[in-house]
């Protein structure tokens, strides 16, 4: 995708309309879709990816509310959207499933995105032009500062997803290129353009984990300038092999339109294991933590208590990227986001993220965060993958236990007291697991987020 004549960046500041990026279009896919009535509700159900763009432009150009659907969604998913909204027009795919009754629709030039999938129930992040566009510069500016430079972005995750949506959105705020595909084929090696320090490539970590095994692709994926790592931790094991590459470690998701904080390539290239440091855009602090476990934005007006630097405490955000809410409840715009994560920030000013406050166990009194178990069982050398978590007890409350996949290379098993042993120099008796379990392979979905449920059945069956 081609662009001309970018706006120089003294104009950032003020977010170009889609009205004024549309002048600056010269694509295939202009004619591609039906004109939509201004302020209709439309929903996007459509997985071919020229046909997505052309449905999201025309419904930006008519200041529609917008839904993006995904087009994977089964019986059970669309039923859950179709107890929550009622379009007006469908775009793409017709979804096999009776909306309700109008209800009061989103407002115009309201974007909604789904999130929330894999916990079993579907909901919206309310986002506008603004909200997004936003994120989208101060990405741009976290790279380049105050130098104007085209990004081109090699997109290989779903438009409908923020994490593909972003994408296109810096393409057409810098005048860049973009071009998607699907990832299976640029598994195979097929590879549609040759990189530069222009070009910037997201992956999850089992996608990146993949591409490693091809060493032409290894090479490819060097000439980016950042290969962005995001949508699930990345695991020890995986970053040691990728310690060549221009990774960019990231934090973000839904609810801020993508990345808050984004670690620069040479930091990585140097070692650092950070999330980096939060984007222009983003007011990023550690409160202290409380009861509330649920990602959330809150009204509330004081805020709590700022964690010194070094201190793990709740991650709290605030920036105008920030979702106006869920849907259908939108939240003032000063409100803080809590993420369900903790974190700390160190001397640099650098973001570290050490895992859910839900998955935080609490055994006899102490605090075990999964992550560092688990980060300290891969060093080991014993596992190659592994899932900490806290199973209940009669005695502890909570018992730390971890299901674990068993270093392939080793020609004996390994078993629960080698691993035992190997964890003793290295952490408290409280936090090394109590019951431990093998197995083949980790339950994870297809951007490498562990299925933690089913780690705990696993365990709890293997238990029993």
């Amino acid at each position: 995708m081609g662009t001309q004549d970018p706006p120089n960046h003294e104009k950032r500041e003020i977010a170009p309309t889609p009205s004024d990026i549309w002048q600056r279009l010269d694509e295939p896919w202009c004619g591609q879709t039906q004109p939509i009535p201004p302020g209709a509700v439309v929903l996007i159900n459509e997985a071919e990816p020229t046909r997505f763009l052309a449905h999201l432009w025309t419904g930006l150009l008519a200041n529609a509310a917008i839904v993006l659907a995904n087009p994977g969604w089964q019986q059970r998913e669309w039923q859950q959207v179709a107890e929550q909204l009622c379009p007006d027009v469908v775009l793409g795919k017709q979804p096999p499933v009776a909306f309700c009754p109008p209800k009061a629709p989103p407002a115009p030039g309201q974007i909604l995105i789904a999130t929330g999938g894999t916990t079993g129930q579907i909901k919206f992040v309310i986002h506008t032009w603004a909200t997004l566009s936003t994120a989208a510069q101060g990405f741009l500016e976290h790279f380049y500062h105050h130098g104007q430079q085209p990004v081109n972005s090699y997109c290989v995750l779903p438009l409908y997803h923020v994490s593909g949506l972003m994408q296109a959105m810096r393409v057409w705020l810098s005048g860049g290129r973009l071009i998607v595909q699907p990832f299976k084929q640029l598994e195979t090696g097929q590879r549609l353009a040759t990189p530069d320090s222009t070009w910037f490539i997201s992956l999850v970590p089992t996608q990146l984990q993949r591409l490693l095994k091809d060493g032409a692709t290894v090479k490819w994926l060097t000439q980016f300038r950042a290969i962005l790592l995001g949508g699930a931790p990345a695991w020890p094991g995986l970053l040691c092999q990728a310690a060549q590459l221009p990774l960019a470690l990231t934090y973000g998701m839904s609810e801020t339109a993508a990345q808050v904080a984004t670690l620069l390539p040479e930091d990585f290239q140097r070692g650092i294991r950070s999330s980096g440091l939060p984007l222009p855009h983003v007011q990023l602090v550690i409160h202290q933590t409380n009861d509330q476990t649920a990602p959330q934005i809150t009204a509330q007006t004081k805020s709590p208590q700022t964690q010194p630097m070094g201190t793990v405490g709740r991650i709290a955000l605030r920036s105008p990227s920030l979702g106006l809410g869920y849907w259908p409840t939108v939240k003032p715009s000063s409100s803080w986001f809590y993420p369900d994560d903790l974190g700390y920030l160190d001397g640099r000013g650098h973001l570290h993220v050490v895992g859910r406050n839900s998955q935080k166990i609490i055994t006899g009194g102490e605090n075990v965060f999964p992550n560092e178990v688990e980060a300290a069982l891969l060093t080991t050398g014993l596992v190659q993958d592994v899932c900490v978590v806290g199973l209940p007890d009669p005695l502890w409350g909570q018992a730390v236990a971890a299901l674990y996949v068993p270093a392939s290379t080793r020609s004996n098993p390994v078993t629960p007291p080698q691993l035992k042993a190997a964890l003793e120099p290295i952490l408290s008796p409280y936090k090394r697991p109590k019951r431990w379990q093998s197995v083949h392979q980790l339950p994870r979905n297809r951007q490498g987020k562990v299925n933690r449920p089913q780690v705990v059945a696993l365990l709890t069956a293997a238990t029993d």
